[in-house]
Formats: C-alpha cells, sequence, structure tokens
C-alpha cells in the first residue's frame, strides 16, 4: 500500500434555509382596527329614540329608594279602609294591587338599577382585560419578530462558516483519528 492522497469528498450542496419573513406573514385581524375605535358598551349606550330615553328617565326616578317609601306612604293611606271592610278579600286585594304593586316595583328596580351598574363595571373590566391581552400580543409579537432577525443572522453566519469549513476540509483532506 502507497500513500496517496485521498481526493477530497465532493461538498453537498448548500442548504437553503428560508428567511422566517418568507414564511410566515402577519395578517391583523379586522377586529383590532375595529375595537381601537370603541369603547365599553354600558346600559346607558342602549337606549333606543326618544322612547327609550324617556323610559330611562322614568326607571331612574321610579327606581329610588325615596320613591319606594313615597309609594308606601300612598299604599298606607288605603291600610286602613282595607283593615275597616273587615272582608279578606279586601285585605288581600290591597296587599297584592296596592302593596306589592305600587312599593315593589321600584325596589325592584333599584335592584335592576344595581345590577346593571356591576354589569357595566364587569364590562369595563372585560374590555379593558381584552385591551391588555392585545397589547401583550403586540409586544410578543415584536419580541418574535426581533427574534426572528437574530434568527436569520446566526443561520447566515453557520451557513458561511459551513461553506469555509468544507473549503478547508477540501484544502487539508479529511481529518484522521
Amino acid at each position: 500500500m502507497t500513500d496517496q492522497p485521498v481526493p477530497p469528498a465532493p461538498s453537498p450542496a448548500p442548504v437553503s434555509i428560508p428567511k422566517v419573513e418568507e414564511l410566515f406573514h402577519r395578517v391583523e385581524h379586522p377586529r383590532i382596527a375595529q375595537r381601537r375605535h370603541e369603547k365599553p358598551v354600558k346600559v346607558k349606550d342602549e337606549s333606543a329614540g326618544i322612547n327609550g330615553k324617556v323610559a330611562l328617565i322614568i326607571t331612574a326616578v321610579v327606581g329610588t329608594m325615596w320613591c319606594a317609601y313615597i309609594f308606601t306612604l300612598i299604599a298606607l293611606v288605603s291600610l286602613p279602609s282595607a283593615i275597616a271592610s273587615g272582608q279578606a278579600i279586601v285585605i288581600v286585594a290591597w296587599i297584592a294591587q296596592t302593596f306589592i304593586q305600587l312599593v315593589l316595583l321600584p325596589i325592584i328596580i333599584v335592584g335592576q338599577n344595581i345590577q346593571g351598574k356591576a354589569s357595566d363595571k364587569r364590562s369595563e373590566q372585560t374590555f379593558n382585560d381584552a385591551e391588555a391581552i392585545l397589547s401583550e400580543c403586540l409586544q410578543l409579537q415584536a419580541h418574535l419578530q426581533a427574534q426572528d432577525t437574530v434568527l436569520d443572522d446566526v443561520i447566515a453566519h453557520v451557513k458561511e462558516h459551513h461553506v469555509e469549513l468544507q473549503r478547508l476540509a477540501a484544502r487539508v483532506g479529511p481529518a484522521t483519528a
């Protein structure tokens, strides 16, 4: 056996690694642009025309505990007559038609107003949470884009060094163990 130089191994074809921008194109959802101009929906925003406004005003007036107290006093004016009649049907009718309808109506409206305010508060909190999440996602996206740029640079350097190593191996020959 004679020592003969080993012909260099054929260099493999360069590996084509696409840039990240070529693999992914961000498309903003149309709702994001629409959302920039919106505020959270509140109960007062949902009145329909003049009738809705009148209904909201009446609800605001009747739906107070002061109105409930006044209605209680009005209902109590007729209580002595109902009791004096001595008839069970008149007393039951007074309770059902006068007291329950007149007094409980404003109290129920007060409760609904409180629930509406709580609903508005939840709506605003949900809106603010969604805004915060959207902001965080946009920051994550920017972070990922910055990482993509760095990765593309690293890949370019690896390609350069790979080519240089192949040239060096071709000049020097294979490594011996």
